[in-house]
């Protein structure tokens, strides 16, 4: 039980990491991509085929 003492302050510690980079990430916009896969999925071109 004494183990707790330590591994819930780290839990949360970790998990106020993990919040603070995703709302700095969030910040600067790092999720913005208007051209990204959600149009990419509606081209007939194909970005992995070979070339002739």
């Amino acid at each position: 039980m004494e183990i707790l003492a330590i591994l819930i302050p780290v839990s949360l510690f970790l998990g106020g990491v993990g919040l603070a980079a995703f709302f700095w990430a969030m910040k600067t916009k790092q999720f913005d991509d208007p051209d990204g896969d959600a149009n990419r999925i509606l081209t007939k071109e194909w970005d992995d085929r070979p070339k002739p």
